[in-house]
């Protein structure tokens, strides 16, 4: 099982970060307005950035240190 860190740009241009197994499946859910509270009220949502992740623990780590950075650093990490 392979996760994923993930940044999702919402439509009033905030960004969620966020940790899956299945990208796909997680980002419909969230454009259906099933995934995380935070998006909800920001449809529709896009991925524009996913990191591969060793594990589940390895992708956590990851997603708190991204939800801890100034959203200007979370946009240099787009421009990668």
């Amino acid at each position: 099982m392979s996760w994923v860190c993930y940044l999702l740009r919402c439509a009033d241009d905030t960004l969620y970060c966020g940790i899956t197994n299945d990208m796909e499946k997680r980002l419909a859910a969230h454009n259906a307005g099933e995934g995380a509270k935070y998006t909800r009220g920001r449809l529709p949502v896009s991925v524009v950035y996913r990191e591969n992740c060793a594990d589940k623990s390895a992708a956590l780590k990851r997603e708190l240190k991204i939800k801890r950075l100034p959203r200007c650093r979370k946009d240099a990490l787009l421009q990668r």
